[in-house]
């Protein structure tokens, strides 16, 4: 494994077709400094601009994955309208996560709650171990989550599941976040890495393309109308039958417009031409 570590409160390594993040302040159980979110944000980028790429792992060192942003740092966000930039900043780095073109794992171990347990829904599947521990405690600090903990858990176990797990604030055992399907297996506290790499074996067999299109049309499709979403899965399929070499359609000009414009063919003097001044008047 190459190990491209430039970070602080992170490690980063690549492997073939395989990144791996490793959360590391086991010292503070990996909890969300600023300077980690900023390494964060920076891995996703990068990891975004591979084409390369094509698996992203995270998960935590020292025997958990994360407790969360670092409750010690937040006198330092400063005043409310600093702390409402940096909570924005948090959300797109969730969002840069939950839309990278890469598929995404989670590896639980011990804890994963607040922004720990925000990281794993952005994820595209979660692994954890039976002894993890997940949940929002925000509350029992005096305030609310900022970048998942309400909204994309709503998404995922409804409000009113939604409600009981912010409300209360308690930790929860893996198998009832399998139960609500917030997260994907639970398996044996010695079985992490072999579950993983099993997944991702099976991963790596897959058509990627196929599976950056299935990625963004679920993603998308879920905050939008039926009819919106099946717009998504019809352009995909097109898009699918058109990497698969059915891409010549008879009455598409097959790249001459854009030709055209560059070259100023007839062709776009003559489309110009009749568009140019039509129903301006």
């Amino acid at each position: 494994m190459e190990n491209t570590n430039s970070y602080e409160h992170i490690e980063y390594a690549e492997n073939d077709a395989v990144a791996r993040i490793f959360l590391n302040r086991p010292e503070k159980r990996n909890a969300l400094s600023m300077k980690m979110s900023d390494e964060l944000i920076s891995a996703f980028e990068h990891v975004q601009g591979s084409e390369s790429i094509k698996l992203l792992v995270i998960r935590g060192a020292g025997g958990h994955f994360c407790a969360g942003d670092d409750i010690s740092e937040m006198p330092l966000w400063g005043d409310a309208n600093s702390v409402m930039r940096r909570v924005r900043r948090y959300q797109a780095m969730a969002n840069l996560l939950e839309e990278l073109d890469k598929i995404t794992i989670a590896a639980v171990d011990g804890y994963a709650v607040g922004g720990g347990l925000e990281i794993t829904m952005a994820c595209d599947f979660v692994v954890a171990t039976e002894r993890a521990k997940w949940g929002m405690p925000e509350v029992d600090v005096g305030i609310t989550p900022g970048w998942g903990g309400t909204t994309r858990m709503a998404r995922l176990i409804g409000r009113r599941m939604t409600k009981e797990i912010n409300l209360l604030g308690a930790l929860h055992p893996a198998q009832r976040a399998r139960e609500l399907m917030l997260w994907n297996r639970v398996v044996p506290n010695d079985a992490l890495d072999a579950a993983v790499d099993q997944l991702i074996d099976v991963l790596l067999t897959k058509n990627h393309q196929a599976m950056r299109q299935l990625k963004y049309i679920i993603n998308r499709g879920v905050e939008c109308d039926l009819y919106t979403a099946q717009g998504f899965e019809a352009l995909s399929g097109a898009l699918s039958a058109s990497v698969n070499g059915a891409w010549e359609v008879s009455d598409a000009d097959k790249g001459l417009g854009v030709a055209g414009f560059a070259e100023k063919s007839e062709l776009w003097k003559t489309r110009r031409k009749a568009a140019k001044n039509f129903w301006t008047g």
